[in-house]
């Protein structure tokens, strides 16, 4: 599923090539992309008939646009596989289109799910701390690349945390946009194994974790995020590059670039967790497994 850095990639493009245009036209492909508006297609295209997109927004791992004058946000849930995409109307229709937004600019706005795990919805928009969000948005905490993230504020909600460390990263309520890959990257950047208990750390140890989580994302985003497959990819259809950078994360067997022990896989939360188990001890009552 995308994280933070492939999400912001995907919004820098639409604010590029689809803020300022101007609703022409909608047609829903397949039902399931507008699951999540429960008042159903139809709806969905009446309230997005005419409205400018204003701004494409993001906190975490999530994705809005802001429609104007209707002041809504249209909530983009790219699930597994989906994509957004800004398309010439004269490329032939991908495969797995799902809605297809005609645009005054000229360009098709097209959502590409080939899992159908993604969908649009509108959600009005509501006041919280000072920052306009999607009432569907509104639950989830900031991101360590917001301006106004209080890195003390979330070592303090991931010290009083009686889970594993990932399991608190994972947590979007307490800190938003790591997903998997990332909180893998940064557990090992930190030397924490991911079963450790959080409120057993440190504060400073928990402040280096999530500094090097707000290092790795950056990293990840200047290189376009990580791409493991074609489904990963920004309004442009271009892949990023992260995945060669990556040094826990899916490198099950191949050698630790710190210490040359070999990645570690391991279950956890029904996927998979890497780690080296030379740099990141498991805590002793897992063992090595």
């Amino acid at each position: 599923m995308p994280e933070l850095p492939e999400v912001e990639v995907v919004r820098r493009g639409l604010h590029a090539h689809a803020v300022g245009a101007s609703i022409e036209a909608v047609e829903v492909l397949h039902p399931r992309a507008v699951r999540r508006h429960v008042l159903g297609a139809d709806d969905l295209i009446g309230q997005l008939a005419a409205q400018t997109i204003a701004s494409a927004e993001r906190r975490g791992k999530y994705l809005w646009l802001v429609l104007e004058p209707a002041g809504v946000g249209l909530v983009v849930h790219l699930g597994m596989s989906g994509q957004m995409l800004v398309q010439p109307p004269s490329v032939p229709w991908e495969k797995h289109l799902r809605i297809r937004v005609v645009l005054d600019s000229g360009a098709d706005l097209r959502f590409v799910d080939q899992r159908t795990f993604g969908g649009w919805s509108i959600s009005p928009l509501v006041e919280v701390d000072g920052t306009l969000l999607p009432e569907s948005v509104a639950h989830i905490a900031r991101d360590p690349m917001d301006a106004a993230f209080d890195l003390e504020s979330v070592v303090g909600a991931l010290k009083r945390k009686h889970s594993e460390i990932k399991r608190a990263l994972l947590d979007q309520t307490v800190v938003s946009g790591i997903g998997n890959i990332y909180a893998d990257e940064s557990l090992w950047r930190a030397k924490i194994h991911g079963n450790r208990i959080a409120e057993t750390l440190t504060r400073p140890k928990l402040r280096e974790l999530v500094t090097a989580a707000r290092a790795v994302m950056g990293e990840a985003l200047d290189q376009g995020g990580t791409s493991f497959d074609a489904l990963y990819v920004n309004v442009n259809g271009e892949s990023g590059y992260f995945d060669r950078s990556l040094s826990a994360y899916g490198q099950e067997g191949l050698p630790c670039p710190r210490c040359g022990a070999p990645i570690r896989r391991e279950k956890f939360m029904n996927r998979s967790s890497f780690s080296c188990p030379r740099c990141q001890p498991a805590p002793r009552s897992l063992g090595h497994r």
